[in-house]
């Protein structure tokens, strides 16, 4: 896993990467975290998102894609539903939801550059060391960054 630095929004319409992925509930929200911010910044990827069924337990571990063009710059978006809700406490996050959408990516996107925020470990609770161990074996042998925010 690569690791830099920097906004994730902002280096993907600087054409750094050809997919970025987020996590999601399956409750079509997008309220909070980086998600919000997609949401507000890429309106495309609530669409995609909202496009889907609100609640529906069967999105966890699959994902949704937004195509996003801005100034000359394409990519896509991955609303990836890691968790199912957001509600109560504890860890939110779904590990194997992580594993198999991952997995995922990999079939779908074997050439491009991938990015990520520390998906699954902030608002979901997760724990960073074991979901990094988890993207690390799915994406193994591809072109894919942690993005950290500064």
């Amino acid at each position: 896993m690569n690791q830099i630095i920097g906004d994730l929004l902002v280096l993907a319409k600087e054409g750094q990467f050809d997919v970025v992925i987020h996590g999601c509930n399956c409750f079509c929200t997008m309220g909070a975290g980086i998600a919000k911010a997609i949401k507000r910044e890429f309106p495309e990827a609530f669409t995609a998102d909202f496009a889907t069924r609100s609640g529906d337990i069967n999105k966890l571990g699959s994902y949704s894609i937004a195509k996003i063009d801005r100034d000359g710059v394409s990519f896509s978006i991955i609303n990836a539903y890691t968790q199912y809700d957001w509600r109560g406490k504890g860890v939110k996050v779904d590990y194997k939801a992580i594993r198999s959408i991952f997995a995922q990516i990999k079939e779908d996107f074997p050439r491009s550059r991938i990015a990520y925020p520390l998906i699954g470990a902030g608002l979901a609770k997760g724990n960073w060391d074991l979901i990094s161990q988890i993207i690390d074996e799915e994406l193994q042998g591809l072109n894919h960054t942690l993005v950290k925010l500064m």
